[in-house]
C-alpha cells in the first residue's frame, strides 16, 4: 500500500519522530513523508512512534487509495492537531466575522435560557407544558404524577438565572455553540470545579422556595420534582472535592462565593419573579385563572433555613437500601419508577424546546400550538399489523393454531401487564406477535436478556415464516443490522424498525444514563415484549432495574402494551416482587405428545472420569448443557477425537462465537442439516434457541434452568419413544450439603438454595424414571412454586441478590455521570465503561495453544486475534472478568513482564519497586481494546522474559484443535478436577 505520514510535532518530538519517519519513507515536504509499505512495516512505525510520543507528538497516516481519494489509517500523539479524517485545520480566527452576530442583540436585562436567547421564562414553561402531556399521553389518568412533572419541567433551568451563565449566553460568540451535557459554559477561565452547574443551583432554590404550607403535592411527588430537577443533567465528573458539591450547603456555599454583582437573597427574589411570569404564561396559555406554578414557591424565604439544610445531601440518583424484606425493595422500585419517568418526560421535553429557534418557540406559545411537539414525538405509522396478518395465515389451521388463537386474544383482554407462560416449542413467538396484532401495535419492541436470544430471534423473525418484508431491526452493543444479518443500520435510524430486538442492557441506558433517555420514551410508547424475563431474577441489580422498567408500563394502566414471555415465568417473583395478579398470567398448554424420562446421576464431581455424566462419550443427537464454559471446554477436549461434537460458549473471540451459533443454528434446529451429532455447551443455549435434540444431559441447575433445558429436548414432538433427560448431580448436593465447586458456583449466582429446593422436590415426587409429558412437568413447576418450603429457599436467594445489587446501585454504577470530552471529533475505537452491571471486564489478549493432544499442549507463536491497522476496523477480541483475572495474579504478572516484551506499553518506564502503580496503569489502559490484559505469551515472547520456564501457571490460552477453537481456558484447568 501507498501511505503518507503528516507530523504536526512540536519542540523535542519533531525530531524524533523525523529520525523514525525518515528510516521508513521518503520526505516529501518539512511535516510529510510518502511511501510504499507492507501491513508489517506500517505496524513497526506505529510502534517506534508510540514508543517515543510526548504530548508534542502528534503524526497522522494515511491511504492513498486511488488518485482522489485517501483514507486516514490511524493517529499517534495529539489527536487535537487534526479533524476527524487526520486533515490539518487551517485559515482559523478568533474575530468576530458578520455572519456570526445574532440578528437580535441581548438585552442585559433579560433573562435568556440559551445562546439560541430563548426567553428563560418561556422556554421553563414550554418545558413543563410539553412534559406534562407527554406524561398525559403515555400514562394517561396520572393527574399527580402530571403535575409533579409539570412543575420539575417548570424549575428544572431555574438555575440558569445564575449571572456567570446569563453572562455567558449574550456572548454572540457563542450562538452556535453545541453544550455538552449540563455544561453550557465553556470558557477557559471558568471551571465548575469552583462553581455549580445550574441544575444544581436549581434544586437549591426549589428546596429553599418549597413551600411546606402547600400540600397540593405529595412528599413522594415532591421527591420526584427534586429528583428530576438534579438529575436532567448528568451528574459532573470533578476532579477534586466532590464531596463539597454533595449536599445543599455545600451548593450554597460554592454559589455565594462566586456572586460578585448579586447577592444570594437577590438571586432568590430574582427566582421568585421569574416563577412568577411563568405562572403568567400558564395562565394566558390555558385560559386559567390560577397556576400550579404560583403554589409551589413561597413569597417569603427565611434563608435561615440554609443552616437546617447545611447537611442535607442531594438526591440519589436511585433510593435503594439494604432491606431484610421483599416489600420494602418493592417501595423502593416504585419510587424509582416515578422518578424515571418525571425524569424521561423533562429530559426529551428540554431536548425538543431546546432545539428550537427563540422566534419559533414564541410562536409555539403565542399561537397555543406545543402539542405538535409532543405528536411529532409519539407519532408511530407502520403496516406492521398486516405484516403480521399475512404471517398468521401461513400457520395450518388445526387445534394449535386455535388454541394459539385463543391465548393471544385472552393476553390482549388484560388490563395493564400480561405474562405468557408457555412450554417450549407452545409457538410463544407466534402468540405475541398476535397479541401486538390485536392490540393495534405500529413498532414491537422485543426486549431480550442475552445478545445469543436477539441473535436467534432475529434469524426466526426475518425468516419466510414470520416477517421478511417487515423492518426487523437488531440493536445490541455488539450488533446493529436491519432486514439481514451484516446490514448495519444507520445511527439516525437506531430504534426505528418495525420490530426492534434489543438487550435488557441498551434499554437499561434509558434509566442509567443521561444521553438515552430518550429510549424510554420509546419503550413506553411502543408494544413490548421481555422475552425469557426469568433470566433477570438472579441478575444483582439487573432484577430491581427490570422491575422499574415493568413498574413504569404497569403504569400505564390499560395502555401499557406490555407482554412478559417465558416458559417458566418465576410465579413466586411475579407474586412478591412485581405484583402481578394471577389472572394476568396467561398458560399456553403443551401440544408436545412427547413422553420423557428423569434420570439422576449422581457424581464424585471431584474425579472427571466415566461416573461423571458431563464427560462421558456422547453419540447421536445429543445436547450436553454444563452450568460453566470450562466444563463444556473439558469434556469436548477429553472426546474430541470419539465425537462428531460442536463447542458453544461465552468465551470465544467474537467472530469465532458468531461463526459457532450459526453452525450449531443450522445443525439443531428443526429439519436442521444434523452436521454435527452432540452439542456440548454452557448455560448459552438454554433459553429462546430454537434448536432440538434427541437426548440431553445436564447438570443440575435452578427450576427454571432445568425446564429451559429440557425445552431443547425433542421440541417439537418428534420422536415415538420416551426422551432421557439425564441430569448429572453432584453427591455434595444429593446429600443436602453447600460444599464442593459446583454447590459454591451456584451460591455465587443467588441459586444454591432454589436449586436444592427444586431437587429435594423432585426427589420427593419420585419421578426419576417414571415416563411423564409436559403438562405435569410444568404442573409440578408451579406446585413447587407454592411450597412453603421452596418460597423461603427462593426469598433467601433473592434477597442476598438483592442486596448485591443494592450494593452495585450505591457503589454509583448506575449514576448517569459525564467527563468532559477531548476537543475532537474523532471517536476512536469503542472503550469499556467504567461500571458495568454485569460486572467489571477488560481486553484481554492471549496466545493459542493446540490441544489436538491434551496431554501434549503445543504452544504457538501467533495470538488470539491482530490488531487491525486501521483504527476504523473493529478488533476481534475477547473480554474477561476483572476479579477473575486479578485472584489468578495474571495481573501482577503481566505487570513484571510486559515492559520487557513490548517497550511502547504505558507501564514502561514505570520503576520495578513501583508494581501497584502498574498493575493500575495495566487495568486503567485494558479499558481500551488496543492495550489489552495478556494473560499469556507466545514463547518467543517468552524467552524474552526467562523463557518457557517463565510462563504463569494459570495462564489463560486461547485453546484451538482441529475440528474447531475451543476458546479461552487456563491451562490449570487441563490438570484439575474443577471447574
Amino acid at each position: 500500500m501507498m501511505v503518507t505520514f503528516v507530523s504536526q510535532c512540536q519542540k523535542k518530538a519533531l525530531a524524533r519522530t523525523r529520525r523514525v519517519l525518515d528510516a521508513f519513507a521518503n520526505r516529501i515536504g518539512d511535516n510529510t513523508w510518502q511511501t510504499v509499505i507492507t501491513e508489517e512495516g506500517l505496524i513497526a512505525v506505529k510502534t517506534l512512534l508510540r514508543k517515543t510520543a510526548t504530548k508534542n507528538t502528534a503524526v497522522a497516516c494515511h491511504w492513498i487509495r486511488s488518485r482522489s481519494r485517501s483514507e486516514l489509517v490511524w493517529v499517534v500523539g495529539n489527536r487535537e492537531q487534526f479533524n476527524s479524517q487526520g486533515i490539518v485545520p487551517v485559515n482559523t480566527t478568533t474575530k468576530e466575522l458578520i455572519m456570526d452576530l445574532p440578528k437580535q442583540a441581548p438585552n442585559p436585562n433579560f433573562l435568556y435560557a440559551n445562546t439560541h436567547l430563548q426567553a428563560l421564562a418561556e422556554h421553563l414553561f414550554a418545558v413543563g407544558y410539553v412534559a406534562e402531556q407527554l406524561l398525559a399521553r403515555l400514562t394517561p389518568d396520572k393527574q399527580n404524577e402530571m403535575e409533579a412533572t409539570f412543575v420539575a419541567g417548570c424549575l428544572h433551568d431555574l438555575g440558569k438565572i445564575d449571572p456567570a451563565f446569563q453572562d455567558w449566553t449574550r456572548n454572540p460568540k457563542k450562538k452556535d455553540f453545541q453544550a455538552e451535557d449540563g455544561q453550557h459554559i465553556d470558557d477557559s477561565k471558568f471551571s465548575f470545579e469552583k462553581h455549580p452547574r445550574h441544575n444544581e443551583i436549581s434544586v437549591l432554590l426549589y428546596q429553599l422556595l418549597d413551600p411546606i404550607s402547600f400540600k397540593g403535592i405529595s412528599t413522594g411527588h415532591k421527591n420526584a420534582i427534586k429528583h428530576t430537577i438534579y438529575w436532567h443533567h448528568a451528574k459532573p465528573f470533578r476532579k477534586e472535592k466532590d464531596q463539597e458539591f454533595s449536599t445543599f450547603g455545600g451548593i450554597y456555599k460554592k454559589f455565594n462565593a462566586n456572586l460578585t454583582t448579586l447577592s444570594f437573597s437577590e438571586i432568590v427574589e430574582k427566582a421568585q419573579r421569574l416563577l412568577q411570569q411563568v405562572g403568567e404564561i400558564d395562565c394566558k396559555y390555558r385560559n386559567a385563572e390560577t397556576s400550579l406554578i404560583t403554589k409551589i414557591y413561597s413569597e417569603t424565604v427565611d434563608l435561615d433555613t440554609l443552616e437546617t439544610i447545611k447537611t442535607t445531601p442531594l438526591p440519589s440518583y436511585k433510593t435503594y437500601e439494604l432491606e431484610n424484606r421483599i416489600d420494602e425493595y418493592r417501595r423502593h422500585i416504585t419510587a424509582n419508577a416515578v422518578h424515571n419517568l418525571t425524569r424521561a418526560c423533562v429530559i426529551s421535553a428540554d431536548r425538543l424546546i431546546s432545539a428550537l429557534s427563540f422566534d419559533d418557540l414564541h410562536d409555539h406559545i403565542k399561537h397555543k400550538t406545543l402539542y405538535r411537539l409532543v405528536d411529532e414525538t409519539l407519532l408511530l405509522e407502520s403496516n406492521l399489523g398486516s405484516q403480521i396478518q399475512t404471517c398468521m395465515q401461513q400457520f395450518p389451521s388445526g387445534d394449535r393454531t386455535d388454541k394459539q388463537h385463543e391465548i393471544a386474544v385472552k393476553l390482549s383482554k388484560v388490563n395493564d401487564v400480561a405474562v405468557l407462560a408457555g412450554p417450549a416449542g407452545c409457538g410463544k413467538t407466534k402468540i405475541a406477535l398476535e397479541w401486538a396484532q390485536l392490540k393495534n401495535a405500529q413498532q414491537i419492541i422485543w426486549i431480550c436478556p442475552r445478545v445469543q436470544v436477539c441473535q436467534g430471534l432475529f434469524l426466526e423473525l426475518t425468516s419466510e415464516q414470520y416477517l421478511p418484508d417487515a423492518k426487523i431491526e437488531i440493536n445490541t452493543g455488539e450488533f446493529k443490522f436491519t432486514k439481514e444479518w451484516g446490514k448495519a443500520t444507520l445511527e439516525d435510524d437506531y430504534f426505528s424498525g418495525d420490530v426492534v430486538i434489543t438487550t435488557i442492557d441498551q434499554v437499561f441506558g434509558a434509566i442509567i444514563s443521561h444521553t438515552k433517555v430518550n429510549t424510554l420514551i420509546n419503550v413506553l410508547n411502543a408494544h413490548v415484549v421481555f422475552d425469557e424475563f426469568h433470566e433477570y431474577v438472579a441478575m444483582p441489580a439487573f432484577n430491581l432495574l427490570f422491575a422499574e422498567l415493568v413498574e413504569c408500563k404497569k403504569s400505564q394502566g390499560s395502555s401499557a402494551n406490555t407482554l412478559l414471555v417465558s416458559a417458566t415465568p418465576h410465579y413466586f417473583f411475579l407474586n412478591t416482587v412485581m405484583e402481578i395478579q394471577p389472572e394476568d398470567i396467561i398458560e399456553m398448554p403443551s401440544f408436545n405428545p412427547s413422553e420423557y424420562r428423569i434420570e439422576f446421576k449422581v457424581f464424585d464431581e471431584t474425579q472427571q472420569d466415566i461416573s461423571n455424566p458431563l464427560y462421558q462419550r456422547q453419540s447421536g443427537n445429543t445436547i450436553v448443557i454444563s452450568n460453566t464454559a470450562q466444563t463444556a471446554q473439558k469434556s469436548f477436549i477429553r472426546n474430541q477425537n470419539g465425537e462428531n461434537a460442536v463447542l458453544l460458549h461465552s468465551k470465544f473471540k467474537k467472530s469465532d462465537k458468531h461463526r459457532l451459533f450459526d453452525e450449531v443454528y443450522e445443525s439443531f434446529k428443526k429439519d436442521g442439516a444434523r452436521k454435527f451429532e452432540v452439542l456440548r455447551a454452557g448455560p448459552i443455549v438454554q433459553a429462546s434457541l430454537n434448536i432440538t435434540s434427541d437426548y440431553m444431559v445436564s447438570e443440575l441447575t435452578t427450576a427454571e434452568n432445568f425446564l429451559q433445558r429440557l425445552g431443547r429436548l425433542d421440541r417439537f414432538g418428534a420422536n415415538s419413544t420416551a426422551n432421557i433427560y439425564s441430569v448429572a448431580v453432584p453427591e455434595s448436593i444429593h446429600q443436602g450439603k453447600g460444599t464442593g465447586a459446583a454447590a459454591r458456583f451456584l451460591a455465587r449466582q443467588y441459586s444454591f438454595a432454589a436449586t436444592k429446593a427444586w431437587y429435594q422436590f423432585l426427589q420427593a415426587e419420585e419421578i426419576e424414571n417414571q415416563t411423564i409429558q409436559l403438562p405435569k412437568l410444568y404442573k409440578l413447576y408451579r406446585n413447587f412454586h407454592e411450597m412453603p418450603q421452596a418460597k423461603q429457599a427462593m426469598e433467601a436467594d433473592l434477597l442476598a441478590c438483592f442486596k448485591q445489587g443494592v450494593q452495585l446501585i450505591q457503589n454509583k454504577v448506575v449514576d448517569p455521570i459525564t467527563i468532559p470530552p477531548k476537543k475532537t471529533t474523532e471517536k476512536g475505537r469503542a472503550k469499556i465503561s467504567k461500571h458495568s452491571l454485569r460486572g467489571e471486564n477488560r481486553f484481554v489478549q492471549m496466545a493459542v495453544c493446540d490441544l489436538n493432544n491434551p496431554e501434549n499442549p503445543i504452544f504457538l507463536n501467533e495470538y488470539a486475534y491482530t490488531m487491525p491497522i486501521r483504527e476504523i476496523e473493529e478488533i476481534d477480541n475477547l473480554t474477561d472478568d476483572l476479579t477473575l483475572l486479578n485472584n489468578l495474579d495474571l495481573i501482577s504478572y503481566m505487570a513484571k513482564k510486559h515492559g520487557n516484551i513490548d517497550p511502547t506499553h504505558p507501564i514502561k518506564g514505570i520503576p520495578e519497586n513501583r508494581m501497584s502503580l502498574r498493575n493500575k496503569v495495566i487495568e486503567g489502559f485494558a479499558r481500551d481494546p488496543e492495550f489489552p490484559i495478556y494473560t499469556s505469551y507466545t514463547p518467543d515472547d517468552l524467552s524474552r522474559v526467562g523463557g518457557e520456564s517463565s510462563r504463569h501457571s494459570y495462564a489463560i490460552y486461547y485453546a484451538i484443535c482441529e475440528k474447531q477453537p475451543i476458546g479461552a481456558i487456563s491451562i490449570k484447568q487441563l490438570t484439575t478436577n474443577e471447574d
